[in-house]
């Protein structure tokens, strides 16, 4: 059969429990005999530090400027890290993805419409968008002791304009959960849901090429 790879998407706003359930999932997974990696955005690269560098100071960029370091950052991604891993057969976990630069730059007074049409142009949709939804309070409230803080994006009056953006996602491609919930329960619904996923994808692709069986 021919390798069928997946890409799943946690979001949410800082705090929410995004890393810790991307590395949770794919655990999971691995465990259970799939090949699973892992990326997250901003990325390490050249764009994923300039951004890092900027968001060490609250205005250092416009959300112009932000939203163009986002978009070099996750082409990046998408041709040296996703694409290769989905055309390879695994499943790809991501920890934030363009509905990240809908949502936080979109606070900030872009039009959400337009910041997903031109991510749209070259990113890979994704077959699952998990969207962990948490008050802005709380979810800094979990991150306070972190040793860098990233002054362009956490701030509660600004947080919950982002958290607004990211609850009006809508469609089959998403499923919101409360992130207030234990992290085990998050965990199980997240790893059942993307089973699911993989079992109806991997139909389909032996359902398309029978004779790859």
């Amino acid at each position: 059969m021919r390798k069928t790879g997946a890409l799943i998407v946690i979001e949410g706003i800082d705090g929410a429990g995004k890393s810790t359930q991307a590395r949770t999932l794919v655990r999971r997974l691995r465990a259970r005999g799939f090949e699973a990696a892992v990326f997250r955005e901003p990325t390490r690269g050249r764009w994923g530090r300039e951004i890092r560098r900027c968001a060490k100071e609250a205005g250092s960029l416009t959300p112009e400027q932000e939203l163009d370091l986002f978009l070099k950052d996750r082409r990046d991604n998408v041709e040296r890290n996703l694409a290769p891993a989905l055309a390879a057969g695994r499943i790809v976990v991501l920890d934030r993805y363009y509905f990240s630069s809908i949502a936080y730059q979109g606070a900030k007074g872009l039009d959400p419409a337009r910041v997903r049409r031109l991510n749209e142009r070259f990113a890979i949709r994704p077959d699952l968008v998990f969207v962990l939804d948490l008050g802005p309070g709380l979810g800094l409230a979990r991150i306070a002791g972190r040793k860098t803080r990233d002054r362009l994006f956490e701030r509660e009056a600004y947080l919950r304009k982002v958290r607004r953006i990211f609850r009006s996602f809508r469609g089959r491609l998403f499923v919101p959960i409360d992130a207030r919930q234990d992290r085990r329960a998050i965990a199980k619904v997240i790893l059942d849901r993307t089973l699911k996923v993989i079992v109806r994808k991997r139909a389909l692709a032996r359902a398309k090429h029978p004779s790859h069986s």
